[in-house]
């Protein structure tokens, strides 16, 4: 508790009036505004930046990822090993959906007697490019792959290169091949 303080006659009173407050400068005021909406722009700018910014990095990535998925598939594709023909059409098909995997599917057998009686040969794909995004989520892909294979007595090497327009497409967390062509 506070003490009691008893006024004598005469005395002033502790407690003042208050005058009228000072007024504050238009100014001021003025400022405040002017500052406040420069902070906000720069949020709201900064945000937008920082949206697209992670929507390209997003973009980049899918195409990346789908890229190396076909040059990883075309490698594998053009690659043959007539010791193992069928390990070569299942893994094909794994990787097929669409159009391409009911043709390849269709031809199997016919695929099969080819590779087992091809002699070895390995691909490589020397440039590999997105050529568009669909609406429907599938991406088209041009491929330059080319062929290295040796004559049955070892002596000579064959080098054939090729073009391919596949057409990637997305099954979950997968790509796969929904069509597959050879550029003539």
């Amino acid at each position: 508790m506070s003490p009691r303080r008893k006024f004598r006659p005469g005395e002033q009173t502790l407690l003042a009036a208050l005058g009228s407050l000072p007024r504050r400068s238009w100014r001021l005021l003025v400022i405040g505004v002017v500052t406040g909406i420069v902070m906000a722009t720069a949020m709201t700018l900064s945000s937008l930046l920082f949206a697209s910014q992670e929507s390209h990095d997003r973009a980049v990535r899918k195409e990346h990822e789908v890229v190396d998925f076909v040059k990883l598939f075309m490698e594998q594709f053009t690659s043959v090993d007539p010791y193992h023909a069928n390990e070569y059409v299942e893994r094909v098909l794994s990787h097929a959906t669409g159009d391409f995997a009911k043709e390849y599917h269709d031809k199997a057998n016919q695929i099969l007697l080819q590779v087992a009686q091809a002699e070895p040969a390995t691909g490589t794909v020397t440039e590999v490019g997105v050529e568009r995004w669909n609406d429907d989520g599938s991406v088209n892909i041009l491929v330059v792959t080319e062929f290295t294979s040796k004559s049955p007595d070892g002596k000579q090497v064959y080098k054939n290169t090729n073009r391919w327009a596949t057409t990637a497409k997305q099954e979950g967390n997968q790509w796969k091949i929904s069509k597959l062509d050879q550029v003539v």
